[in-house]
């Protein structure tokens, strides 16, 4: 199972063509990568869940939402779509976009933490970040990820934290997520579906943490 050429031609058209007219002259073209993208996400779906335990999977629309958008063009020129873990103790969330240009990527983490979640995080890393640390660290993580979080940050500490704390990078994070890059080749390799799974686990480490962290106090004592 692959992504195919003639799909991730059809993205690099609609992005050429990106008007209600010409989407619609070519409407069997997008049905038929649609499906296409549809078969590649099943199939990473097949795939996380004989490691992982997945509650749902959502397909993005690919019609914009132009209401509030200085881009005004219709259509996004990509497929998308996110795994949810299952249950209150499995947190985290897996991601894949698929877009012509070297702007294809998969992610994994946690895009907008609640503010008790994130407090949480925050206090677990004021206490100890070194199991955190050992995260970024790992010979996987660095691989597949560069052993680095990304997502926004503020630009000091947050209220009622040191600033000169040792581990204030940390800290600082308003979100902690892991993105992997892909060219336009490694789309369109046989083995793409392989990497994007081989990334997925690399991610559990990371899962198992913040997922024991979200679900305890600071005494380590389950709160759910």
């Amino acid at each position: 199972m692959q992504f195919e050429k003639s799909s991730f031609q059809y993205l690099k058209d609609l992005k050429k063509n990106n008007t209600r007219d010409w989407f619609a002259d070519t409407k069997p073209t997008f049905i038929k990568a649609q499906n296409n993208a549809k078969e590649l996400y099943a199939a990473v779906r097949e795939n996380l869940e004989k490691h992982d335990e997945i509650d749902k999977f959502k397909l993005f629309r690919i019609y914009r939402d132009v209401r509030f958008s200085k881009d005004k063009t219709p259509y996004k020129p990509h497929f998308a779509g996110s795994f949810s873990r299952l249950g209150k103790e499995l947190r985290g969330g897996y991601y894949l976009r698929i877009r012509p240009g070297g702007e294809s990527f998969l992610a994994g983490g946690f895009w907008e933490p609640n503010k008790e979640d994130l407090l949480r995080l925050r206090k677990e890393i004021e206490q100890d970040a070194f199991e955190f640390r050992e995260i970024l660290e790992d010979k996987n993580f660095i691989k597949y990820f560069g052993g680095k979080f990304e997502g926004d940050e503020l630009k000091s500490a947050p209220r009622g934290f040191d600033k000169e704390h040792k581990d204030i990078d940390l800290i600082r994070k308003k979100a902690f997520i892991a993105v992997r890059n892909f060219t336009d080749a490694e789309v369109l390799s046989p083995n793409f579906l392989e990497e994007i799974d081989k990334s997925y686990k690399a991610l559990r480490p990371f899962f198992n943490l913040f997922s024991d962290v979200l679900t305890t106090n600071l005494n380590g004592e389950s709160i759910i």
